[in-house]
């Protein structure tokens, strides 16, 4: 699969130590490519180091199902039009049983029909996140009562991550080349006066 972007190319050969470290503790690690905003990250060896880290908490060891997280991971995508991150986590969440019906009206920017009442508290969770930046008393209470106190803090954490993640991929436009982009490219802003 090919990979653009906007930042200008590796060369492996040229790497400075610390890329090659983290490159290294990328490849090794879950992951096992250098993918996304890593990318982007890794021209910045220290950033990469500890997104990397806070990264693979975040998607493979919070106390949530890995259909919550890679949901959780689709909002952020659609609510940022994050085309990378969702050719990305859009397999993942399928196959983790978020409905196709979810993942579609999310993709069109739609509210979801949820057969399961976990999945729309994720989603109430992340609108309310996104759009208010809080997440008032009854939500959380519910929240809370649904997953646990640790496990909202870390749905929290997966929703934050995930938005540095939508930023990156935005900011230096990568793109999974062979897959078709799942929203429709904005138009180029002219220079500001």
């Amino acid at each position: 699969m090919s990979i653009e972007s906007r930042l200008s190319p590796l060369d492996e050969a040229n790497m400075a130590p610390e890329q090659r470290r983290v490159l290294d503790a990328i490849l090794s690690g879950p992951r096992g490519n250098l993918d996304g905003p890593f990318l982007a990250w890794i021209h910045s060896p220290a950033l990469a180091d500890h997104a990397q880290r806070l990264g693979a908490f975040c998607r493979y060891d919070t106390r949530l199902e890995l259909r919550l997280t890679e949901l959780a991971i689709l909002f952020t995508a659609a609510w940022w039009q994050s085309q990378a991150e969702w050719q990305i986590h859009a397999p993942i969440a399928r196959e983790a049983g978020v409905s196709e019906a979810v993942i579609e009206a999310l993709r069109e920017g739609r509210e979801p029909v949820f057969e399961r009442d976990d999945e729309a508290l994720v989603v109430r969770l992340g609108e309310s996140l996104y759009t208010t930046r809080r997440v008032d008393e009854g939500l959380y209470a519910e929240a809370v009562a649904a997953f646990g106190e640790p496990a909202v803090v870390e749905l929290v954490g997966v929703f934050g991550y995930y938005a540095l993640v939508a930023m990156t991929l935005n900011v230096f436009e990568v793109r999974r080349g062979s897959t078709p982009l799942p929203f429709p490219e904005p138009p180029q802003a002219g220079p500001v006066a």
